[in-house]
């Protein structure tokens, strides 16, 4: 009941940030047909009962092929990114059209409006490399006006990965880009891709979340490794966020709730290409001492941090900052000047455990440096009981003794009895011997 009670209030923080704001999801024709899709029928309509505007876009490869192989044919393209011969656009037209039939069908049985509207025109992609593309197509526009009309009366656009041009002629589309110029059309603040693949893999499992600028060079360096499906997601991600799109979720359409996990939760469920400040690190306000005090509390239990009072901390969180995840502090540290001695002590570093090993912590510690040395500070100290190598390797601290400590807080070391190393990073070459 706890659990599910925290959900909610989860959901609740982010709705009113959302409300009448746009999400464009990006279905492939896969997940359409899988066991999971009335769920996410579900999950679209809790959107809408929260004011939230949505768009549907969709794919049809897999019904292409399934298409096909029951009129014995080898299709020339699936996925609008090749050649389409006629034979092969009538299999698309088929095939889409009844993918666009099965989300209107599922939509209906929840009382939810929609349509599909001849909102894409397309042209011809044209000669490329000497090679007509025939009947594939390129987004020339949006009919921008048609799909604020529908959404405007509670009615969700389903958009097919087809276009049409003024002489009445059909185009096949790659649905990954039809998702790209819907968003930006609409002016969308998600444009959400649910696949049957989940987030991007890297060399160390899924990448959680990156810059539009990350992204970009994660696929120029990694791009021989990645599958077809992850090159087009995430190069379509990048082409979003570059292009006014503030968020672009990659994620499993066949995860029961992976939608809402994506939309209502700072850790997501996929892949997450962010072009706005997505993250930060701030001072720490009055606002914060509960999201504060709750991240000293898990330090504690896990015995890195000292305990402290909620008074205390009520005290001290001027001497704070926090970094945030979506407007929501996960993680906190705290500077204590010591003037006389021209030091500064990091203390109270702790990362909420659902983020740990995303570089948060050096986030942090690289902060909490360039705010000393703004300052002038000459030595910056730190005292771990458990964290000794990270700060050393990780963060070049070296390691200290209690007499490199000032007066007041040496006494208050010898007084606690935790025995923590002491660390030190020198900011400035004051200390360095002349010459």
């Amino acid at each position: 009941m706890q659990a599910r009670l925290t959900y909610f209030r989860e959901i609740l923080r982010y709705v009113p940030r959302f409300r009448d704001r746009v999400f464009v999801i990006a279905l492939d024709g896969a997940v359409v047909e899988d066991e999971n899709f009335p769920n996410l029928l579900l999950d679209i309509a809790l959107l809408r009962s929260l004011s939230i505007r949505v768009a549907l876009v969709h794919g049809a490869a897999h019904q292409v092929r399934r298409y096909a192989e029951l009129v014995k044919m080898t299709p020339s393209d699936v996925d609008g990114t090749g050649i389409t011969d006629k034979a092969t656009l009538n299999v698309a037209i088929t095939a889409a059209n009844r993918v666009t039939h099965e989300i209107l069908e599922g939509l209906a049985a929840h009382d939810l409006r929609a349509v599909c509207p001849n909102a894409v025109v397309a042209h011809p992609k044209g000669i490329l490399g000497g090679v007509d593309h025939l009947f594939t197509g390129r987004v020339e526009r949006v009919d921008v006006g048609l799909l604020q009309v529908q959404l405007e009366h509670d009615i969700i656009p389903v958009v097919p990965p087809l276009g049409c041009d003024g002489a009445g002629n059909s185009y096949r589309l790659n649905s990954d880009a039809v998702a790209v110029e819907v968003a930006k059309a609409l002016r969308a603040v998600k444009l959400i891709y649910l696949s049957t693949e989940g987030g991007v893999r890297g060399p160390r499992g899924v990448v959680r979340q990156m810059t539009v600028q990350e992204a970009g060079a994660f696929l120029k360096k990694y791009r021989a490794d990645l599958s077809p499906w992850a090159v087009t997601k995430l190069g379509h991600a990048v082409r979003a966020g570059e292009e006014g799109v503030e968020r672009i979720h990659i994620i499993d359409g066949r995860e029961q709730e992976g939608l809402l996990g994506e939309v209502f939760s700072n850790e997501g469920t996929g892949t997450l290409v962010y072009a706005n400040e997505y993250q930060s690190i701030r001072q720490a306000q009055k606002k914060d001492v509960r999201a504060v005090f709750h991240l000293i509390q898990q330090g504690v239990r896990a015995d890195e941090l000292v305990k402290r009072t909620r008074a205390d901390l009520e005290k001290q969180i001027g001497d704070f900052f926090v970094f945030e995840v979506d407007r929501n502090p996960v993680a906190c540290a705290a500077l204590y000047q010591y003037p006389e001695q021209n030091k500064v002590e990091l203390a109270s570093v702790f990362v909420d455990d659902r983020y740990a090993n995303q570089g948060i912590g050096l986030k942090l510690i690289h902060y909490a440096e360039n705010v000393s040395r703004e300052k002038k500070v000459a030595e910056l100290f730190c005292l771990s009981t458990q964290a000794i190598n990270y700060f050393v390797q990780k963060a070049g601290f070296r390691l200290g003794t209690p007499d490199d400590l000032p007066p007041a807080r040496r006494e208050r070391y010898e007084q606690n009895g935790r025995r923590s190393q002491v660390l030190v990073k020198v900011l400035t070459d004051q200390h360095k011997p002349a010459g």
